[in-house]
């Protein structure tokens, strides 16, 4: 091959006595043709004269000088001696002026198959496009092409989002002030007693806020509620699953309005409100000042337990388990962790500030990885009776945990919900009398990853299963504002539902 994008690490003579050194990457056909029109009009000839000279035709050059083209090295040592230049000159791979960088980003932008696909035409580029058009029409084709990134984005995209929030929340020993006087207010202002929060005192949180709870059995099945913002209606599901799941499901559409929060620019910020109005629904139903008094008590009589925390606030267990991350750290001086995991191990929700290794992907993401079968999170599943909390302590690489788990069973599978702390605070749980024990070696292959040998021996080589690819793991994120939700369904149902006017 001839082309320049071809010479790779070449060096080839450009003239008698002179060396071209190639050894850094060639730029595109496009930033060569700029630079060879920016020296040739510095050298004030016109595009026919420099053409005879070099003995081609001058459409030919012109080709070359838009990037339609791709010259040989032996018409650039040609161009460079009649226009008293370097081959280097034309290699450089920095366009010679902010102008010619911007027709150059705009002639790609015009060429990109998602510009051809919209079948527009296209802006002719040229010494007559004023600068300033230039700069916007550069500026809307980056915009448009960053927007469709993100609309495009894989799951990497969202792993990534998940490791940043989980760093977030780690520095602040997953307790954020801001949030728990927002919902210390709100509770003030309903004259909240204290102690767990009722049916009727959300029903007063709304109204103070000017909003009607409004509870339905046809909510669109992408959303677990929906806000009118305009009616001031909060529409939520039929309490069949339970009164403190549509309790907590109100708080959280009531923390999107006391938060102030709009619609998400990308899937970090989506998924960082998600977090925020979990945290904020979990400090009404559980209240600071109640939930850190009867941890203090139960830490004063070694006797932590997040079944009492459920108990005495009328909660889910994993919210229970949430609220006592949110509350160990700070006001009790306990590290922790948290996990959520489905039957087979793979991590669904995680937290953790006291050291313990969890799988992690290249990104650093530890969602969908699956934990070892060793831990007490992935054990849990193998007691006869699984009704009852279980615990148990774990050597791992990163020290030894005592941990405890319930399993909690859905429509969509049973999971694992997992609290623990290290070996050194175990003093203030219930439970940490337990003879369970055992060790994790992973990442080590031969802990759980490997089958054991003597299974392996029978088997390699005779078994082919049919692997359930869940097409969500290649899929792009949905697109649109909330992810996965269709704004049709959604306006429709509001259209159904908005009082007479």
């Amino acid at each position: 091959m001839n082309s320049v994008a071809a010479i790779g690490r070449l060096t080839e003579p450009e003239a008698p006595g002179e060396q071209v050194d190639l050894d850094s990457a060639a730029p595109d056909p496009l930033t060569i043709g700029r630079r060879v029109r920016h020296v040739r009009q510095e050298a004030g000839r016109t595009l026919g004269d420099v053409a005879d000279a070099i003995g081609i035709s001058a459409s030919a050059l012109s080709l070359i000088e838009t990037g339609k083209r791709e010259p040989r090295l032996s018409v650039l040592a040609a161009l460079a001696k009649v226009l008293d230049a370097s081959v280097q000159d034309f290699l450089t791979a920095t366009p010679p002026s902010r102008r010619a960088a911007l027709e150059i980003r705009l002639e790609k932008a015009q060429r990109a198959e998602s510009y051809e696909s919209l079948g527009l035409p296209k802006v002719k580029i040229g010494p007559r496009l004023p600068m300033e058009a230039l700069e916007a029409l550069v500026g809307m084709h980056e915009a448009m092409a960053s927007a469709q990134a993100d609309q495009a984005a894989t799951p990497e995209h969202a792993r990534r989002a998940n490791g940043e929030l989980r760093e977030r929340m780690r520095s602040a020993d997953n307790y954020f002030g801001e949030l728990e006087n927002e919902a210390a207010r709100l509770l003030k202002s309903i004259n909240h007693p204290g102690g767990p929060i009722s049916r009727a005192a959300i029903d007063r949180i709304a109204g103070h806020l000017g909003y009607k709870l409004v509870h339905t059995s046809d909510l669109p099945t992408s959303t677990r509620s929906v806000s009118d913002l305009r009616n001031k209606r909060i529409y939520l599901p039929q309490p069949e699953a339970g009164q403190h799941d549509s309790r907590s499901l109100a708080m959280q559409a009531v923390g999107h309005l006391v938060l102030g929060h709009r619609p998400p620019a990308d899937y970090s910020e989506f998924l960082s409100q998600r977090v925020e109005i979990n945290y904020f629904a979990a400090a009404l139903l559980m209240p600071q000042k109640d939930t850190v008094s009867l941890l203090r008590s139960a830490k004063t009589a070694k006797d932590i337990a997040i079944e009492d925390l459920r108990d005495a606030f009328a909660v889910s267990y994993e919210t229970a388990a949430h609220r006592f991350t949110n509350l160990a750290t700070k006001h009790l001086d306990i590290p922790v962790h948290f996990m959520r995991i489905s039957q087979d191990g793979v991590i669904y929700k995680a937290y953790e500030n006291d050291g313990i290794v969890f799988p992690s992907d290249t990104t650093g993401a530890i969602e969908g990885q699956r934990v070892c079968r060793q831990w007490t999170a992935r054990r849990v599943f193998e007691q006869p009776d699984l009704t009852k909390a279980y615990q148990a302590y774990t050597d791992t690489r990163s020290g030894t945990y005592w941990c405890t788990a319930v399993v909690d069973r859905t429509s969509a599978g049973s999971f694992s919900v997992n609290v623990g702390v290290p070996y050194q605070h175990v003093k203030w749980m219930r439970g940490r009398d337990t003879q369970e024990r055992s060790k994790s070696r992973c990442p080590d292959p031969s802990c759980c990853l490997q089958p054991p040998t003597d299974l392996a021996g029978r088997w390699d080589g005779r078994a082919w299963p049919s692997a359930r690819v869940h097409s969500h793991l290649l899929a792009a994120m949905p697109p649109g504002v909330f992810p996965g939700v269709d704004d049709t369904e959604i306006y429709a149902f509001l259209e159904k539902h908005a009082p007479a006017e």
